[in-house]
């Protein structure tokens, strides 16, 4: 599936076709995660049925797959009172007001870019021509965050029915090669192989197996940054026809580079984010819900990954899990 290029004339009428603008109102900051409705959540519990849990997030720590690109670094965890400071009596229990001789405490702080791991982006993250979902001025996101498009609004609506499509596995692949872009027709080949059904309100997850490339070699090299397989442009056509409410794969940006628009740096993020207002995620860990997906031919699950409630936040880290 090598990468078609795409002319800037056919991306702008795509931008016109695919453009989600006014649709819930001029007021919505959520975008397509209006698919999950209280029925689609009702529906979704129908998925539970071992009651086994996949957390979809890779650890939080120094060995991240962050190198620096887009000023990213991976987490740094501080300890503020550690377990040397109880030994020694450095930190006591003042909170107590001294009448506890015995207790003591850990605290931390972590430092991390809300997209240092695995992750949504919101509707506020991407900006193109000084506009950003909904038609919304880029000056709605001064330094202080996001007054409009935040994750924050979406903090109630990460939760449904998930899918996974395996594309690797489609193809017979262990992974797909950087430059591999993932067209709609293969999005719908996989999931008619799967035999799932793709519904309107369905939280998509895509597994390219670049992250199974990467702890292969026993590294992360430029996971975060270099040219990776992903979605094309294509996809969101599909994405549009299903009403998927949100995509999400294993990889650092989810779309294919080298990019296919070549006056445009990432295209797809465009479109989807800024006119069809679909949330992405990105740098999930999906082998081993891959497997368990393939040993019971089983494809769908309750899916929960609410980000965290920053007020004014464009991103945020998350903890995703499959319940199957």
């Amino acid at each position: 599936m090598p990468t078609r290029t795409i002319s800037l004339e056919e991306y702008r009428s795509l931008i016109e076709r695919l453009s989600n603008w006014g649709r819930w109102g001029s007021d919505d900051q959520v975008g397509t995660l209006n698919y999950i409705r209280p029925e689609t959540v009702r529906s979704a519990l129908q998925e539970v049925r071992e009651g086994r849990v996949f957390s979809l997030a890779i650890p939080l720590d120094s060995k991240g797959p962050q190198r620096g690109a887009a000023g990213r670094f991976n987490p740094m965890l501080l300890m503020t009172r550690d377990g040397g400071d109880a030994i020694t009596g450095a930190y006591p229990s003042d909170w107590l007001n001294g009448a506890d001789k015995e207790t003591r405490s850990t605290d931390e702080v972590v430092i991390m870019p809300t997209q240092g791991g695995t992750h949504w982006d919101s509707l506020a993250h991407i900006i193109h021509k000084d506009v950003m979902y909904n038609g919304r001025s880029a000056s709605q996101v001064s330094s202080t965050g996001a007054k409009k498009n935040g994750i924050f609004n979406s903090r109630e609506k990460m939760v449904g029915r998930g899918v996974l499509l395996d594309i690797a596995r489609l193809l017979g692949k262990d992974w797909l090669s950087p430059g591999e872009g993932i067209p709609g027709s293969t999005l719908e080949e996989a999931a008619k192989k799967q035999g799932v059904q793709v519904r309107s309100g369905d939280i998509v997850l895509v597994r390219t197996g670049h992250m199974a490339a990467a702890r292969k070699r026993g590294e992360w090299a430029d996971y975060a940054g270099g040219d990776e397989p992903g979605l094309s442009i294509d996809s969101l056509e599909w994405m549009k026809e299903k009403e998927v409410a949100a995509v999400a794969s294993d990889t650092w940006g989810a779309e294919v580079q080298p990019f296919e628009v070549k006056e445009v740096h990432i295209p797809f993020h465009i479109l989807a984010i800024v006119y069809m207002g679909l949330t992405i995620g990105e740098i999930f860990d999906l082998e081993a819900l891959a497997s368990y997906c393939d040993e019971k031919k089983r494809y769908s699950f309750f899916f929960a990954a609410q980000p965290l409630p920053f007020t004014k936040g464009v991103a945020s880290p998350i903890n995703p899990v499959a319940v199957v």
